[in-house]
């Protein structure tokens, strides 16, 4: 991999940039809490040839808004469901919008 190549991966949401403890620090956070959030399988961080986890940017908002419930009162689990139905709603209604696009286009 060239310098350019790794410098075009500065702007992509889903490069894992992050190790743990950059991440938790980020979040305001503690690895234990990425660590849960994971084994609720609310994100999967991908791991280094070293095996250790590596976190990209939207899996740190993902942390994020976990850690904003989570600081609300939700428990743990409870807030990782939120999220996972949230953006299955989101899904929905792009999808939902997508279609009805298709539709107006075809005249129908």
């Amino acid at each position: 991999m060239t310098a350019d190549d790794s410098f075009g991966r500065l702007d992509d949401d889903d490069y894992p940039a992050y190790t743990m403890g950059r991440a938790a620090e980020l979040l305001g956070t503690t690895p234990g809490f990425l660590r849960a959030i994971g084994e609720a399988r609310l994100i999967t961080p991908l791991r280094s040839a070293g095996e250790h986890r590596r976190y990209s940017r939207y899996q740190l908002r993902i942390a994020a808004r976990a850690r904003e419930l989570v600081d609300q009162g939700t428990p743990i689990e409870a807030a990782c469901r939120i999220i996972i139905l949230e953006d299955q709603l989101e899904e929905a209604r792009r999808r939902n919008a997508e279609y009805r696009e298709s539709r107006r286009t075809a005249g129908v």
